[in-house]
């Protein structure tokens, strides 16, 4: 346990921060499945738009340190290729 108040200060913020990271991560989960889910039903607009969605939000986990911007980019191509490939 915490002792010194510094110590007892960060754990609060720790709690703040997961809880904030919690939802950020939960919202582009969110968005990744609507494009999965879009592309599963073989809708090509719909799949598009739906990706289109998805970006921004990735982005924004890169930026603010919840996802690595490697896994976002890799992400990011996967679901392009496979939008591209319902033709």
């Amino acid at each position: 346990m915490a002792n010194s108040p510094q110590a007892k200060k960060r754990a609060r913020q720790n709690l703040r921060r997961l809880a904030v990271n919690k939802a950020r991560r939960s919202r582009i989960r969110t968005y990744l499945r609507k494009a999965e889910e879009a592309i599963a039903s073989g809708d090509k607009d719909a799949a598009l738009s739906a990706v289109r969605a998805a970006q921004p939000e990735l982005m924004r986990g890169v930026s603010k340190g919840i996802l690595h911007k490697n896994t976002v980019a890799r992400k990011m191509s996967r679901l392009n290729n496979r939008v591209k490939a319902l033709g």
